[in-house]
């Protein structure tokens, strides 16, 4: 891991303003999400970070779930000059770190480019995908 990097689950640290314009802005998952929907999506929401040296957010995640028995991990954002440096893998790791004592029996996700990274860490595609049915609501 980059020692210059920190991880934390602590959501009082986060960069409502810098996530709001990242993922609005920069992911093609939630363009134009409007930073009220953000907002409300991290309140209810298990949220993580890596902050550098001089404590500015340089990557977020948050996991949506019950606690028990599910999780979905999604808004997972490396900010782009800091990719390549093993921000994306502390992130993942410390999510996964987090949520493993809660005894979860699944934790899923979606992705259009970065399989090779949730691989590392034992995500795999569904080993029967016509099980999962999606509703879409907009």
């Amino acid at each position: 891991m980059p020692s210059s990097f920190a991880f934390s689950a602590d959501s009082s640290r986060l960069d409502r303003r810098r996530i709001h314009s990242w993922l609005s802005g920069e992911a093609y998952w939630a363009k134009g999400r409007p930073r009220h929907v953000q907002d409300a999506a991290i309140d209810a929401s298990r949220n993580y970070g890596v902050w550098d040296a001089e404590g500015e957010q340089v990557a977020y995640a948050r996991v949506v779930t019950d606690g028990v028995t599910f999780a979905w991990l999604c808004d997972v954002f490396v900010e782009p000059g800091v990719r390549g440096r093993g921000i994306g893998k502390m992130l993942v790791e410390g999510v996964i770190a987090d949520l493993t004592p809660l005894g979860l029996k699944r934790v899923m996700l979606a992705t259009a480019d970065a399989h090779g990274l949730y691989k590392q860490y034992g995500f795999a595609p569904s080993e029967d995908p016509d099980r999962y049915l999606i509703r879409p609501m907009t």
